[in-house]
């Protein structure tokens, strides 16, 4: 599969979902988007709301507080990392599982935004979102 890259700022999550759904960036970012909150108006997302939009596509996920490295679940492919605000994250930022880390901003903060693979996490995590 190839990455998805974030197309805003805090859009993290939307490339995350649209990667494990397979869709574009757009596409995923139709699924955030309620009666109330327009396209223009994108911002940060969390881990309810993803697992809303991922079950809701007939997925089964759920969310937790990331509690032990070394979780099993951490690791299987499709599963959402939510790293901790740090200094190169300030907003803290969403990577999904796929065999390596797919990162929807790996050259954060170049302007010109790229996704790509990582090894590792580039930071704590914080958050996991998995399949059950």
């Amino acid at each position: 599969m190839n990455p998805v890259r974030q197309e805003d700022g805090l859009g993290c999550a939307v490339a995350c979902v649209a990667f494990v759904l397979n869709v574009s960036y757009s596409e995923a970012l139709k699924l955030f988007i309620d009666g109330e909150r327009r396209a223009k108006e994108k911002a940060n997302f969390y881990c309810p709301e993803i697992v809303k939009i991922l079950n809701n596509a007939g997925l089964k996920y759920k969310w937790q507080k990331f509690q032990d490295k070394s979780r099993e679940e951490s690791y299987r492919n499709g599963s959402i990392v939510f790293i901790k605000k740090s200094e190169k994250h300030p907003y803290g930022h969403f990577l999904v599982r796929h065999n390596k880390w797919m990162d929807p901003w790996i050259n954060l903060p170049d302007k010109n935004i790229k996704a790509g693979f990582r090894d590792v996490l580039p930071g704590e995590p914080t958050y996991l979102i998995y399949k059950t």
